[in-house]
């Protein structure tokens, strides 16, 4: 049987590879020469620019065109950038930073380490794509959440002001685990994949072999023998569960063996053989299950990247209210001791002439020291707070400006009217439709649905089906040593006829003519065949299923547990946005009626119907009110935050891009809600050539 398209190949095949291997070298150097990674030079430094990791798709790979070494070569990554961004710059001035709300999440999502390192789980992704395009299994993509970022604590369900510093959480998600964090499981597991990728293989050989004879029909007592070996191999695997093999082996040997009837011996030979699984391992789907989950992953992995940017734009809202209560209990506590400073004074001159007894005076000096006390509290704890939030949105304080420079909020918080009253029903079924975690676990359901059958299709038999071609030839000359056949001769001696065909004709058969006997059917080697293989108990097998459905069960309930959980997350959410708000109407009152009280008791104390220690008490009350609103209406917006984070809602509320923050450069300022300009801290106009976005200014109250 003669097969064109296989000839044609096996006659260029040498060809082909002495011109691939004889090209190599020259065009690996004209590739270093004219490829623009080697040749330009070392680009300058651009420490205020942010690094765009994710501009890249790492699951395509590099070709190997025009530069065929382009493959076995490996990529120069940039070093992670720890420069910040240039928004700190525009947002100092005379030594202070002023910071709104929306310009705090934009510098967060340019600079902020957690989000920095979650950026890269995407490209983790997409080459781990790339590694199961290749038929190889997956390694895995970690998509837990990071929470690395002191003072950023997530929630606000207690309502209580200043955070304390965060954790690290970071759960194995996604590849080979999804998102429920089994240690090891069934996913991906199933029948053998055949690397997608083809191979080349070759090797060359000379072997130099010098041998004792100790046989009595060796006249040689020391056989020299000389082997040259060229063998080259092709392999490759198809994604509907078959294999393609071909090899192609070359011998030239010599020796002075007198036995031997050709030296130099010239041997070659090649097969091609494909196999096909016919039971395990047939079709698509068992063999492109990394491929499919190595996908699934990828998505995971864009979902998690999300959860994360929510995740940091929650931790920052949440630190910047910290700060602004902290600004404001400055303020109050200010207020406090000057007014206390007043009284000191005022019971002073009064001793002086009479009017006020000396344990006054020493009652008011017990409240400036207590006053002072809490002064240096409160501005202990600014700096601790705007310490925090520097290192928040930053990548490095390690520039002394930086490290130095006072944060001044410029939003304040702004309670609405009326709260608008959105049926607890329908913000449940918004957290059910855009919550992160849910969507991964529904994606981590397909990825098990997938592999739970292509472990079904493992509890098969193997039956391959294979079929090969082939052919062999040989040349070279004949030994002189071998004697020719005579009527008297022993067996040991060369005649015409019994030699090989080649052999027949001529004494001599070169290299060519060996080839052309691989393909004229001189001496073919074709044939079929099925190989067959039952595991008589096959436990393993049957293990690896039940647990694939248990496991996949599993999921299931714990992605149930999953939205129960929500559901209450969401309902706790709108009862704390509730209750902080009437705290917010509570604790004005309580410093309405304490200013009234304070007013009063002034004028009462302008005719002597009371005493400055009243005054004082007074004044105290005031000032704890005080304390209290600026404390409730921070706990009031956290309230906020939360909703918005257990609805998932939090990114679009705020108008935040994620692919903003996938890039690392903010081209749309956010637009956080209820939120208002402070009129206490504007800052001077900034320089003409760095204009800023300006701020959402709502109307309504203001803290």
């Amino acid at each position: 049987m003669r097969l064109p398209r296989l000839i044609s190949m096996a006659r260029l095949l040498p060809l082909c590879l002495a011109a691939v291997i004889s090209a190599s070298v020259p065009l690996a150097l004209w590739a270093q020469i004219a490829s623009p990674t080697q040749s330009a030079p070392p680009a300058a430094p651009q420490p205020a620019q942010p690094q765009a990791v994710h501009l890249r798709d790492y699951s395509i790979p590099r070709s190997a065109f025009p530069h065929l070494l382009q493959p076995y070569m490996a990529q120069d990554l940039a070093q992670p950038n720890q420069a910040n961004s240039p928004r700190i710059d525009a947002l100092m001035r005379d030594g202070k930073i002023y910071l709104s709300i929306d310009d705090a999440i934009a510098l967060a999502l340019e600079n902020n380490l957690d989000i920095d390192i979650a950026r890269y789980n995407l490209n983790i992704a997409a080459a781990d794509l790339l590694r199961a395009k290749s038929g190889a299994n997956i390694l895995g993509v970690n998509t837990g959440v990071v929470q690395n970022t002191p003072g950023g604590g997530v929630g606000g369900l207690g309502g209580t002001v200043g955070s304390g510093t965060g954790g690290t959480t970071v759960a194995a998600g996604g590849a080979g685990t999804g998102t429920n964090g089994l240690v090891a499981s069934t996913l991906g597991i199933g029948s053998t994949i055949t690397a997608f990728d083809p191979a080349l293989t070759g090797t060359l050989q000379l072997d130099k072999n010098e041998t004792e004879s100790v046989s009595v029909f060796s006249p040689t007592p020391i056989v020299a023998q000389n082997t040259y070996t060229a063998n080259f191999g092709y392999s490759q695997g198809f994604e509907w569960g078959g294999a393609l093999t071909g090899s192609f082996n070359n011998t030239h040997l010599t020796t002075n063996n007198p036995t031997s009837l050709l030296t130099p011996q010239l041997g070659s030979n090649f097969q091609f053989r494909f196999t096909q699984n016919l039971l395990q391992g047939f079709g698509f789907l068992p063999n492109t299950r990394f491929i499919r989950i190595a996908k699934n992953n990828r998505e995971i992995s864009d979902v998690a990247f999300r959860l994360q940017v929510l995740t940091t734009v929650d931790q920052i809202e949440n630190m910047y209210w910290d700060l602004v209560f902290a600004y404001e209990n400055v303020r109050v506590q200010e207020e406090s001791l000057t007014y206390a400073q007043k009284a000191l004074e005022d019971s002073k001159r009064q001793a002086q002439v009479g009017t006020a007894p000396p344990i006054q005076v020493v009652s008011s000096q017990s409240t400036v020291a207590t006053d002072q006390q809490n002064l240096i509290v409160a501005q202990n704890n600014l700096q601790l707070q705007e310490l925090l939030v520097k290192n928040a949105l930053s990548r490095s304080i390690e520039d002394p400006v930086l490290a130095e420079a006072d944060v001044v909020p410029t939003s304040a918080v702004q309670i609405p009217d009326q709260e608008p009253a959105v049926p607890i029903q329908d913000l449940i079924n918004e957290a059910l439709q855009h919550r992160a975690e849910l969507a991964e676990s529904r994606i981590d359901l397909n990825s098990r649905d997938v592999s739970n059958k292509a472990v079904r299709n493992a509890l098969l038999p193997t039956l391959d089906a294979f079929a090969y071609y082939g052919g062999s030839g040989v040349g070279g000359q004949v030994n002189p040593l071998v004697p020719v056949c005579s009527a008297n001769s022993s067996k040991f001696c060369y005649t015409p006829s019994t030699a090989p065909p080649p052999f027949q004709t001529s004494s001599s058969v070169g290299y060519g003519t060996t080839l052309n006997q691989l393909v004229n059917s001189t001496a073919p080697d074709k044939g079929l065949g099925l190989s067959l293989t039952i595991p008589l108990r096959n436990r393993e097998a049957q293990a690896n299923e039940v647990r694939a459905q248990l496991e996949y069960r599993q999921a299931q309930v714990r992605l149930h547990q999953l939205e129960n959980q929500i559901r209450i997350e969401v309902r706790n959410a709108q009862f704390d946005v509730k209750q902080n708000r009437v705290a917010v109407q509570a604790a004005q009152s309580a410093v309405d009626l304490a200013r009234q009280t304070l007013d009063a008791d002034q004028q009462k104390l302008k005719v002597g119907l009371t005493t400055q220690t009243a005054i004082l008490q007074d004044a105290a009350t005031l000032t704890t009110g005080e304390s209290n609103l600026v404390s409730a209406k921070a706990a009031y917006e956290k309230s906020r935050i939360e909703l918005d984070r257990a609805t998932g809602l939090l990114l679009d509320h705020a108008g935040i891009d994620v692919s903003d923050a996938s890039r690392g450069q903010v081209t749309h300022l956010p637009n956080v809600p209820y939120v208002a300009p402070r009129t206490d801290t504007t800052p001077a106009a900034p320089p003409a050539s760095t204009p800023m976005p300006p701020s959402p200014a709502p109307s309504g109250g203001q803290m």
